[in-house]
């Protein structure tokens, strides 16, 4: 696999991959906005109908081909003065991507690290030398990590001695941590979300108290440990519900069951020992899609035991090779209506880019289908997401899983998603977090 994501990158073409056109518009507007109110203050009163400066030419067919002075007299825009001004102004604006502010909370999931640690990886930064990954991770700019936890796991791998470790790591590291409760003993997603073994026999009023008294205790643990936790999920994914089959939104009363669950699970946070509560979260998938969003959250906070005062987030999955529908401009959409309907923080809290895809099960959509697969295109994907996503009123991103080298697809069609080669070295994209 290494092999074939160094031939990728040998044979990507020199030279720019975005020049983030859409914001250096936005920017050429209003510069240019600025100078025709200068040049109305000096008496002029139209815009000309052809400007060339440098190679570069601006028209506007409708305009006349003389400015109107105040007075009455017709004056050609061929004026010295103005010519020059214009000329040193347009030549001023660099032709380069304008990012937005930055997001409040951008990282990645590391859960797998460990995992592959005891497989014998050691990772190392962009020059080859060998240092923990989170190190590496703050370095390259990101703030915070997410993690996984599940309940019972056959290995022990992600429970929650596994996970505070980890934690412990990432906090002498300096970075913010994210807990991901997936409520299951192994993976929880849309197409499942098992009930822990130790949990399936009990009904609804069993199993409501049976999450709160697990969140508390995950929380009490933490804190007794003297980790802080930022942000804590309650639940992944769970855009069909969680704790199936009592939890199944499609089953008899799977709607409201998955509310009173949710609203448990977030008062096990709110009763627990931290000085300092994290943001509780509300994990969907297909964040693009608004429809689903809208469709979930109505439904849910229609039943009664979850009220919005419950939760503080909401989080959305994005992948771009699952859905040709799944355009930036459709996120962009149905973040900035979930801001106005819900009033939340929203956040894309799992996303990836392939460095290697020859034969993706689905067509990527439109407005990111010219990015290359590779460590180039990670970075520009990663970049025009988090824009995207700031221009629409969201605050956070996390790469999903960018070190996991025993599972590079990720789950998706494309052969390499991460941001390490297979010898665990960091690729260049890894550096994205200190630009976005």
């Amino acid at each position: 696999m290494q092999k074939k994501v160094e031939d990728m990158a040998q044979s990507r073409p020199e030279g720019l991959t975005n020049l983030g056109t859409r914001h250096f518009s936005h920017f050429l507007a209003f510069r240019l906005n600025a100078l025709c109110a200068k040049l109305f203050s000096e008496g002029y009163s139209h815009s000309p109908k052809r400007l060339e400066t440098q190679g570069m030419e601006l028209e506007d067919p409708q305009a006349p081909s003389a400015l109107t002075e105040s007075g009455g007299t017709k004056t050609q825009f061929s004026s010295n003065t103005n010519m020059l001004f214009l000329r040193s102004f347009l030549a001023a604006i660099p032709l380069v991507g304008f990012s937005t502010a930055a997001l409040t909370y951008k990282g990645a999931d590391w859960s797998s690290v460990p995992v592959e640690e005891a497989a014998g990886i050691s990772y190392k930064n962009t020059a080859g030398t060998t240092q923990p990954f989170e190190t590496i991770l703050k370095a390259s700019g990101a703030n915070t990590v997410r993690q996984r936890i599940w309940v019972n796991p056959s290995d022990g791998n992600y429970n929650l001695d596994y996970n505070i470790k980890l934690a412990k790591r990432a906090k002498a590291a300096g970075l913010n941590i994210y807990l991901d409760l997936h409520y299951a003993d192994s993976w929880a997603d849309p197409g499942k979300q098992p009930t822990p073994s130790a949990w399936a026999s009990q009904g609804i009023d069993d199993l409501a108290n049976t999450i709160y008294d697990y969140t508390l205790d995950i929380a009490n643990t933490f804190a007794s440990n003297g980790i802080d936790v930022a942000l804590m999920s309650i639940g992944n994914e769970i855009t069909a519900g969680l704790l199936w089959p009592l939890g199944k939104i499609a089953n008899s009363d799977g709607a409201y069951n998955t509310a009173r669950l949710l609203h448990s699970a977030a008062w096990g946070i709110k009763d627990s020992n931290w000085g300092t509560k994290p943001l509780i979260m509300i994990h969907l998938d297909n964040g693009w899609n608004w429809d689903t969003q809208k469709w979930w959250y109505d439904l849910i906070l229609s039943q009664g035991p979850l009220v919005a005062s419950d939760y503080d987030v909401q989080g959305v999955s994005y992948y771009p090779f699952y859905n040709s529908a799944a355009t930036l401009s459709s996120l962009k959409s149905s973040i900035t209506n979930m801001k106005a309907t819900y009033g939340k923080q929203v956040q894309v809290v799992e996303t990836d880019w392939p460095t290697y895809c020859p034969n993706p099960e689905y067509a990527f959509p439109s407005d990111i289908s010219s990015i290359p697969f590779s460590p180039e295109g990670q970075t520009t994907f990663m970049k025009n997401l988090a824009s995207t996503i700031s221009a629409a009123g969201g605050n956070g991103i996390f790469y999903w899983e960018p070190a996991w080298i025993d599972n590079a697809n990720l789950g998706s069609s494309c052969g390499y998603n991460l941001m390490v080669d297979d010898t665990g070295t960091a690729m260049s994209s890894l550096a994205v977090f200190g630009s976005i």
